[in-house]
């Protein structure tokens, strides 16, 4: 057999064995330490847009984080517009107010201006009791208005259909007796009686005309 050196022998004996083994994990580990200190800074060094699966489909981490705020903004879109959809509805325009009754202060308005009379006529008479009870030019205009329509001012106006006469078309003539015996032929006392009823009954000229105009009669 041929010789061996101290190496070989003292490899081949079990103490020899186990220190062989102690060097070789000495020169081991030192590199197995930097193999995982690197790992350790690639896995950091990684993108966290890192494909992943997830159910059931590749996603990254990046869109998946994208799409979950595009879902809560969507949400926070849609809600508003639910919230703000109002309608605008346009309330009809209010009815027109009824026209006014006639009344004394409209028909006065319609009551065309009366002018002086002439001294010593009907009208003239009764322009003066007119200004006597206190009244103006507007009641006077409205007077005028409402004989002329009645009678024309004749003394002598009578209504065959219905007997009315005189100025005031006193229903019947003969109550105008009250003002005085002549009332079929006096025109003062035609007035007297004329404005004694239209002052109680409708309070002034302007009011009878009113009721005249409504009605076609007073």
């Amino acid at each position: 057999m041929g010789k061996h050196s101290d190496a070989d022998i003292a490899g081949k004996t079990p103490r020899g064995r186990r220190q062989t083994l102690r060097n070789r994990l000495r020169s081991v580990v030192p590199v197995l330490a930097s193999t995982a200190a690197f790992g350790f800074i690639a896995l950091s060094a990684m993108p966290t847009t890192m494909t992943y699966a997830a159910d059931g489909g590749e996603q990254t981490a990046g869109n998946q984080t994208l799409r979950a705020q595009t879902h809560v903004l969507d949400g926070e879109i849609v809600e508003a517009v639910a919230r703000d959809d109002y309608k605008v509805v346009k309330l009809p325009p209010p009815p027109p107010k009824p026209a006014a009754s006639a009344g004394v202060s409209s028909v006065y308005r319609g009551a065309p201006a009366a002018g002086t009379p002439d001294p010593g006529t009907a009208k003239a008479i009764a322009y003066d009791m007119v200004m006597a009870r206190g009244w103006d030019q507007s009641q006077y205009d409205c007077l005028v208005a409402l004989w002329n329509k009645e009678s024309g001012w004749n003394v002598y106006a009578h209504n065959k259909s219905s007997g009315a006469y005189g100025i005031p078309q006193s229903l019947p003539g003969s109550k105008m007796a009250t003002a005085g015996a002549d009332w079929a032929t006096n025109p003062a006392t035609q007035i007297t009686w004329g404005l004694g009823y239209i002052s109680g009954r409708y309070g002034t000229p302007c009011g009878a005309w009113a009721k005249s105009q409504a009605s076609g009669w007073y």
